[in-house]
């Protein structure tokens, strides 16, 4: 199995940056992708930003250009730095990954931007 912790939320003002942070542990050399996902309220959850080892990186259209996934596979860690942010980027993000197996999660962390 793999486990995902993320940290890093909070609450910004327009125009401020946050950088998360997935700690990934267990079967972690099984890991094929890594990335980030958002869900607010009322909405369903959306990619924002995914990497394949070895392969592209993708974002969602709303966040390319303020928003950068980078990994520490050393650490069996991954990032998500978020400059520019705004009130519509107000969900709690997941970290997520893809290993040969399985889907995985994290349990969510709040990012609340206010205007």
């Amino acid at each position: 199995q793999v486990q995902l912790a993320e940290s890093g939320g909070g609450l910004v003002q327009a125009g401020g940056s946050l950088r998360l942070s997935c700690a990934a542990s267990g079967r972690t050399a099984g890991i094929r992708a890594m990335g980030w996902y958002r869900q607010a309220p009322g909405t369903q959850r959306e990619m924002v930003a995914r990497m394949v080892l070895g392969g592209n990186i993708d974002y969602t259209d709303a966040v390319r250009g303020r928003f950068a996934i980078s990994t520490n596979r050393a650490r069996n860690q991954w990032y998500l730095q978020m400059n520019s942010l705004q009130p519509e980027d107000t969900a709690v993000y997941y970290c997520n990954a893809v290993s040969s197996w399985s889907n995985h999660w994290g349990q969510g962390t709040q990012v609340t931007v206010s205007s």
